[in-house]
């Protein structure tokens, strides 16, 4: 615990109507959801960050740690999890029902040509596109103007560079296919590994 000894006595007020939120908080989600997250993911609701993002009630999710930045679209019940960034600064397009798992970052746009010639050439912008019922496994990075097709699992760690095409399991870096995602009429999904 930090030493209050020397805190302005209204300074002091205020740390401990925090520091009694904070343990308010942090029981409640344990108790509720079995979960102990950063103080700063309990002050504010998810799916309101949701809803204020998407200008409805969409059920999308989007965590505190999040980042979004510029012209990102999500569609409705899509889940961003925590320290993700989007970048939509070449404008990026998520579909509906999607998982974004922790770290993931989506970019559409780099600086790699204006850093090596100093300067001289500018930031290069492409849009990007996650289709719709897609699971991207934490830590995934997509690189500008790629698009993910429907129903794609993307694996954990891997930076896809190339289009990836509906129905497919890419993994790796760069991410190549790997298998291919079969859905029945019934909603049952199989997962079926190149050998």
């Amino acid at each position: 615990m930090h030493s209050l000894d020397d805190m302005h006595p209204e300074l002091k007020t205020l740390w401990k109507s925090l520091s009694d939120l904070h343990h308010f908080l942090r029981a409640h989600i344990q108790a509720k959801h079995r979960r102990m997250n950063p103080f700063f993911e309990d002050l504010f609701s998810w799916t309101e960050r949701g809803n204020f993002w998407t200008g409805k009630d969409s059920g999308v999710t989007i965590y505190n740690s999040a980042t979004l930045i510029g012209d990102v679209r999500i569609g409705d019940h899509t889940w961003v999890g925590p320290f993700c960034l989007l970048d939509g600064g070449g404008g990026l397009q998520i579909g509906r029902s999607c998982s974004i798992s922790t770290g993931c970052h989506l970019l559409t746009h780099d600086t790699v040509k204006w850093a090596l010639s100093g300067g001289k050439s500018g930031y290069e912008y492409e849009r990007t596109q996650i289709g719709d019922c897609c699971f991207l496994g934490c830590q995934v990075v997509v690189t500008k103007g790629v698009r993910i097709g429907n129903h794609c699992l993307i694996a954990a760690g891997a930076v896809v560079t190339q289009d990836v095409q509906d129905f497919t399991i890419a993994a790796g870096v760069p991410a190549r296919p790997i298998g291919k995602v079969h859905l029945k009429a019934d909603g049952e999904v199989k997962l079926a590994y190149d050998e």
